[in-house]
């Protein structure tokens, strides 16, 4: 394996936290509308991955349905094709494929894909979405970039994409916040062991934890460093001491001239 440089649209882009959402505004976050705002805006575009019980890679972030949508329950207890019939609440948008997205997108602006944790645990995964996520975006004639919390998941993308950008999301890790993860798995994580087993190229840093001393070193040894999440400007030119791009939300990120 070998590192592969994260694409310079995103170092160069502010991006999206799940698209350019805005419940306002009818445009539910991770939806067709708020990635047609971002792209029409000009902003590189953060989404998540969930899998179907059918093996699809769904563009939506919580593990539950509960919040986002009428229905309740896990959603990879339902196919895709049951997905794509769920009403995001508050919009006019059902939940869509990766699939769907990266026709949608057709490299206009460049795409940060995080892959959620599909264990619940930060364990191994048995490698499905990981597998459908390769097939998709390696067949994507954009700038993308894949990155999660597990890093077994990335482990498994430098396998099956060895040609795409791939990085760690990253945190403080704080037990009550990461609560049931044990709190041995927190103090593993945070030190971000997996930076050169995975051959990642960047993370992607909980903002307030930037000055943690690990960041630094992994900056020193050339690891692009961005951040999440961040929403107001005063908070980004806070955070842009230390990372060299920012995923945002609530506010409209300055676009470079």
């Amino acid at each position: 394996m070998a590192r592969v440089a994260l694409p310079p649209g995103l170092l160069r882009l502010p991006v999206a936290h799940r698209a350019l959402h805005d419940r306002a505004a009818g445009r539910i976050e991770n939806s067709p509308a708020a990635i047609r705002a971002a792209i029409d805006r000009g902003y590189a575009i953060e989404i998540d991955l969930q899998l179907s019980a059918d093996g699809q890679a769904m563009v939506f972030h919580d593990e539950e349905l509960d919040r986002l949508t009428p229905e309740k329950g896990p959603l990879n207890s339902r196919t895709a094709a049951q997905l794509g019939r769920i009403p995001l609440r508050g919009g006019a948008d059902t939940i869509p494929t990766l699939e769907a997205v990266l026709a949608l997108v057709a490299g206009r602006v460049p795409l940060l894909v995080e892959l959620k944790d599909q264990t619940l645990t930060m364990s191994d995964s048995d490698g499905r979405l990981e597998a459908e996520a390769a097939r998709l975006l390696s067949a994507y004639g954009g700038e993308v970039a894949v990155m999660s919390f597990n890093p077994h998941s990335i482990a498994h993308m430098a396998r099956l994409a060895p040609g795409l950008a791939r990085g760690l999301t990253t945190s403080a890790y704080g037990p009550e916040d990461w609560a049931p993860l044990p709190a041995e798995t927190c103090a593993r994580l945070r030190g971000i062991p997996d930076y050169d087993r995975t051959d990642s190229s960047f993370i992607s840093h909980e903002a307030a934890d930037l000055s943690r001393p690990r960041v630094a070193a992994l900056k020193a040894q050339g690891a692009a460093v961005l951040c999440w999440t961040i929403r107001s400007a005063t908070a980004e030119a806070e955070a842009r001491k230390v990372a060299a791009n920012v995923t945002f939300e609530g506010y409209l990120s300055p676009l470079p001239a």
